[in-house]
């Protein structure tokens, strides 16, 4: 089994609670790796767990799980757990996992889920649908498309973005999220291919030449996943395809990183805005 077999990976650390007397990862944790690998899986799926299963009407159960041990993790080796569907039947799925060192395999394993309902654990067929990402996943096709418009076409989805980020999870008063130019904004919506909504932003000219992006905001479980990037560059390239040359925004510090990966830079001192600290942060179109 190589990497080259796998599209995701998940990169993990062994922690000093995961090896044993032996001074090696205890052979149990594996699975527990292989699960949270799972987890990452479905992120890059872009489908939202819990909120996927219960659009589907089933819910996945472990029927069984196999773990083959070629060589041993130890304490902070870092380890990249790979992840692909490898079969579809009827009712259920199997997954094959492998735990890399480098290009060292350590761990293989095979995980064989059943697509059942979730109240009398029945088995169903798997849906059309979960059947199509998987394999779209698999063959290299992209999980998320971006539509970009007025707040006529996306408004509705991008409110329940915002709502769920800002005013629920981070607690800003509804009164200073809504404002006047939401009606004149380009805004940028990422829907997975369920067609639910992951991730908004919006743009608005600054000065002449200088576009200003803001709220932008993706659903807590599709974070890390890359669709706040495609947002993002959706957005660059709207503001670049109307002639602006410079684009600036007031990122949250805890958001400086993600921007700062795509090109931008801190500009000023860091200032206040809806009791939250922020950084102005700008980038050449």
């Amino acid at each position: 089994m190589k990497r080259s077999e796998f599209r995701f990976f998940e990169r993990l650390r062994v922690r000093w609670a995961e090896i044993d007397q032996q001074k090696i990862v205890f052979n149990g944790h594996y699975l527990m790796y292989f699960d949270t690998a799972v987890t990452g899986y479905w992120r890059a799926l872009a489908l939202p767990y819990e909120k996927t299963l219960a659009y589907l009407n089933g819910d996945l159960f472990v029927r069984k799980a196999t773990v083959e041990f070629e060589g041993s993790g130890r304490l902070d080796d870092l380890l990249d757990v790979g992840v692909r569907c490898m079969r579809i039947g009827t009712s259920s799925m199997t997954f094959v996992a492998a735990v890399f060192r480098n290009e060292e395999l350590l761990v293989s394993g095979e995980l064989v889920y059943v697509f059942a309902d979730p109240s009398t654990q029945r088995s169903k067929p798997v849906p059309q649908e979960l059947r199509d990402v998987l394999q779209a996943f698999e063959s290299g096709k992209a999980m998320v498309d971006v539509r970009v418009g007025s707040w006529d076409d996306l408004g509705r989805d991008a409110q329940a973005i915002r709502t769920a980020v800002f005013v629920d999870e981070q607690k800003i008063p509804a009164e200073m999220e809504w404002d006047e130019a939401d009606a004149g904004c380009v805004h940028a919506v990422a829907v997975n291919r369920l067609g639910m909504p992951l991730a908004t932003g919006r743009l608005l000219e600054h000065v002449p030449g200088v576009a200003k992006i803001g709220r932008m905001a993706v659903v807590q479980t599709m974070r890390g996943s890359r669709v706040g990037r495609s947002v993002l560059d959706a957005l660059m390239k709207a503001a670049r395809a109307r002639g602006d040359r410079e684009v600036i925004l007031h990122a949250q510090m805890s958001a400086a990183p993600f921007y700062a990966r795509a090109g931008f830079s801190e500009r000023g001192e860091v200032f206040e805005e809806a009791g939250i600290p922020h950084v102005e942060m700008v980038r050449a179109l």
